[in-house]
């Protein structure tokens, strides 16, 4: 596993995790928020999420009050909003800071130098742990660039 499977991680009802519970999987891990303008990208997300599910991709969701104050709400909030509203069913993490001293050591790896520009913004990791695409928070769930980055790394030898 790459440094990155290893961060210790909390499920959004507060079980353990790590991207390690997902290696072999392409997936896009994504800082969201609940009332934000791009808010209503959860529901492409999961569009995006049940379209490759069954090739071995899944969508990370992990909520974040960096910008704006647009994440306010509990770990409980935040899922019963997603569920409730857009459906969701990707995997989602407890609230997490991608920004500031307070970044979690994810966040870091992932973005390394870089801060995060805004909510949903979008990283593509490899099936061998990789970062292997980023993606600024206006590249909607449905943007061509965007799929055929996943289908690229869908396609790619295991």
């Amino acid at each position: 596993m790459t440094a990155i499977q290893d961060i210790p991680l909390t499920t959004i009802s507060g079980g353990t995790s790590t991207l390690g519970d997902y290696a072999g999987q392409v997936l896009l891990v994504v800082n969201v928020a609940s009332k934000c303008g791009l808010t209503p990208q959860y529901e492409g997300l999961e569009k995006l999420h049940e379209r490759y599910r069954e090739q071995g991709f899944s969508v990370l969701g992990f909520p974040a009050n960096d910008f704006a104050g647009q994440e306010p709400g509990s770990d409980e909030e935040i899922a019963e909003f997603c569920r409730s509203t857009y459906g969701v069913e990707f995997p989602m993490f407890s609230k997490i800071a991608v920004l500031g001293p307070e970044r979690h050591p994810l966040y870091r790896a992932l973005a390394g130098d870089q801060d995060v520009q805004w909510n949903f913004e979008k990283f593509l990791i490899s099936r061998t742990g990789e970062v292997a695409g980023r993606f600024a928070p206006g590249v909607t769930p449905d943007d061509e660039q965007l799929t055929a980055a996943v289908e690229r790394e869908i396609a790619a030898p295991r």
